[in-house]
C-alpha cells in the first residue's frame, strides 16, 4: 500500500460524444494495461449521466512517469481532450490505511 499510487478524473462526455468518448477509453485503458501502467476503472454516475469517473492505480512510481513520457498515451489524451471537458483531475492519490491512519502532514 506504501507505494500505491491513484489517480481520479471526472469527465463528461460532449453531447453526441459519449460513444466516441468511450472507444477511446477502451484503447487506451487496454494500452496502459498492455505496457503494464495500470489498472483502470471507469464508474458513471446513475443520478448525473454522462458524468464518469476514471479511477487509475498506477503499477508504480516509475511506470506512472514512463506513461506521462509516452507518445502512444499522449496520443490518447489528446483525442480525449475534444470528445470530453475534464471537470477534475486528482493526480497524485495516496491510499490510505484507515485502521492506522495518522493525519497528512500540511505543507
Amino acid at each position: 500500500m506504501a507505494n500505491s499510487l491513484v489517480s481520479i478524473a471526472v469527465m463528461e462526455p460532449f453531447e453526441g460524444q459519449e460513444k466516441e468518448f468511450l472507444g477511446i477509453l477502451s484503447n487506451l485503458y487496454t494500452l496502459m494495461e498492455r505496457k503494464q501502467y495500470s489498472r483502470d476503472i471507469l464508474l458513471r454516475n446513475r443520478q448525473e449521466p454522462p458524468v464518469y469517473f476514471h479511477i487509475r492505480y498506477w503499477t508504480s512510481p516509475d511506470a506512472r512517469q514512463e506513461a506521462h513520457e509516452d507518445p502512444e498515451v499522449h496520443r490518447h489524451w489528446a483525442r480525449l481532450g475534444h470528445v470530453c471537458l475534464m471537470r477534475r483531475v486528482h493526480e497524485t492519490l495516496d491510499e490510505v490505511d484507515w485502521r492506522n491512519a495518522e493525519p497528512a502532514p500540511r505543507p
